[in-house]
């Protein structure tokens, strides 16, 4: 680099140490990527263009530097990928890093991932959704073992067609001690949510309210992320006095503390989302986050992260920058080696684009209409759930569907008859939730709901286990990050899906982010770097390392 106009800005001097300046793009791609040491920008008496990264920097005004210094025309301190996010969130949750590992439900969000992440210094949420009590007071076991303190949290789903599943869980989170959970899905909040919250609520020595349990919600509705922020609704405090679940102070306690001190502002996402746009969503949240920190003066700060699009250096720069207090990732995870999923779906994933997505209905909210974002390419699980859903809101039992239409269910969809079918729903609703069955038996049409979400939520778990002759089916949640992701490690060692460790894809996110936020910072000071420059490929973990530490 060369710049002939010796008039540019001039921040004050630098004066060499051990080293002269370097110059070209190379000297720069370099200086950028070594995070541990500053950089200073300098213009010699040639009116060539250098960069340094040791020597003593003087920053004012300078009519002319001395004989053995150059002019300063920009600078950016060393960055620790440490210091990304909100330092009170990481020390409250005792993490190293601002990083969530998202919940992939029907645990793809593992044991072995949330393992991995804790022992990184970041957080992982075990994707407790659509797993059975069982299954989940295992993963419960499993991680207490091999974490013990190391900071790791549990996923509570939203469940409005089998709150007894909801509450089921919460009661085996109170008492097994789960000190966390991710909340999502909320479309608002719940009994047995408030009970997880307040369970165990009381003063200290000092006098303050200390709250055990703790949420962090993720949402992407204002009206929802407004309750989080609020205390726990009257109606709610007063049921769970009436049950004996807490006494009248603890209820006193609980008015003034918020439902969740952190709440995920959750864009674009893969699975239950509103595909909202993160440079939309997220100021909106912060704003609210303001005032309802003013208006309920709760004397602990509010916090907001970003989930949804997070998949490249450039949008976790971004996050960081709009202020996130941390970010959280899913769809790219669900790739990693660690995702409890099967290996062609990782393919699969490893393949798409960002086009490659769809809205399909959901199996736990089906009847409401609610949607989910899944994998188009490769599968015709949207195409066949939408039809379903047209079905289930334009006839009231399935014997009244066209016979054309009933065929190809119940040879294409189901590959049983719509009889046989129910016998396993039914099966499957007499161990769970009874009542549902009792329900469908008197309402054809419920019955048909049942039926059609057996599919839906079969399909989810026929790729998570790779059932070969239902490839067509599967249910892959997955948002546009995954196809951004996929065009940035092109070419690299994380191409392979076999070679993409949870640890290394975060490592190479916060890393990548943290080069951007410098040459961003140069770029602010009028700095013209090269195109290359602006290039962050992944890396090795151990260069990783080397590169962000002194």
């Amino acid at each position: 680099m060369t710049q002939t106009d010796t008039t540019m800005k001039t921040h004050g001097c630098w004066k060499p140490d051990h080293h002269l300046p370097k110059t070209g793009d190379k000297a720069f791609f370099e200086a950028l990527r070594n995070l541990s040491r500053p950089i200073y920008v300098v213009l010699d008496v040639n009116g060539h263009i250098g960069v340094a990264q040791d020597g003593i920097a003087t920053l004012g005004p300078l009519q002319q530097p001395a004989s053995d210094s150059y002019r300063l025309l920009g600078w950016t301190p060393r960055l620790s990928l440490e210091s990304f996010g909100d330092q009170d969130f990481k020390s409250d949750h005792g993490l190293r890093f601002a990083y969530i590992c998202g919940a992939m439900a029907n645990g793809i969000t593992s044991t072995a991932m949330v393992e991995a992440v804790g022992k990184a210094g970041m957080i992982g949420f075990f994707g407790a959704g659509g797993l059975s009590i069982d299954q989940i007071e295992s993963a419960i076991g499993a991680l207490q073992q091999s974490l013990g303190k190391t900071p790791y949290g549990f996923n509570l789903i939203h469940s409005p067609n089998d709150m007894a599943l909801e509450q089921r869980t919460v009661d085996l989170y109170l008492a097994k001690g789960v000190r966390l959970v991710s909340a999502s899905a909320y479309l608002d909040l719940t009994t047995p949510l408030v009970q997880y919250r307040v369970h165990g609520i009381h003063r200290n020595n000092q006098g303050k309210i200390v709250c055990p349990n703790r949420i962090i919600a993720k949402v992407s509705r204002e009206e929802v992320a407004r309750k989080f922020f609020s205390p726990p609704a009257e109606k709610h405090l007063q049921r769970l006095v009436e049950q004996g679940k807490i006494v009248a102070e603890q209820a006193t306690l609980a008015r003034r503390i918020p439902m969740a001190q952190d709440l995920t502002a959750e864009a674009d996402s893969g699975g239950h989302t509103d595909n909202r746009p993160a440079l939309c969503l997220f100021p909106t949240m912060k704003a609210l986050r303001d005032e309802m920190a003013v208006q309920h003066d709760y004397g602990i700060p509010l916090r907001v992260g970003l989930a949804g699009g997070i998949a490249t250096p450039e949008s976790a720069a971004a996050a960081f920058a709009m202020g996130a207090a941390y970010i959280l990732t899913g769809s790219v995870n669900q790739s990693c080696v660690e995702a409890d999923t099967s290996g062609l779906v990782k393919k699969m994933l490893a393949e798409a684009r960002q086009a490659d997505v769809i809205m399909a209905p959901a199996a736990d909210m089906f009847e409401m209409g609610v949607k989910v974002q899944v994998l188009k390419r490769g599968t015709m699980f949207s195409m066949r759930g939408s039809k379903l859903y047209d079905i289930y809101r334009t006839y009231d039992r399935f014997e009244d569907v066209p016979e054309s239409q009933r065929k190809l269910v119940e040879g294409s969809f189901l590959k049983y008859s719509f009889e046989q079918e129910w016998e396993n729903t039914r099966a499957f609703f007499e161990q769970r939730d009874p009542a549902q069955v009792d329900r469908a038996e008197k309402d054809p049409k419920h019955k048909m709901a049942l039926v059609f979400r057996s599919y839906l939520g079969q399909a989810s778990l026929w790729a998570k286990r790779g059932v070969p002759d239902r490839a067509i089916d599967y249910q892959i949640w997955c948002g546009p990050a995954m196809g951004a992701f996929n065009e940035w490690v092109k070419g690299s060692s994380l191409e392979p899906p076999e070679n993409r460790k949870t640890v290394s894809v975060a490592m190479n996110l916060l890393y990548g982010a943290a080069v951007i936020s410098r040459l961003n910072g140069l770029k602010n000071q009028g700095i013209d770097l090269p195109f290359a420059a602006g290039t962050v490929s992944p890396i090795t973990d151990a260069q990783i390392q080397s590169l962000s530490h002194p």
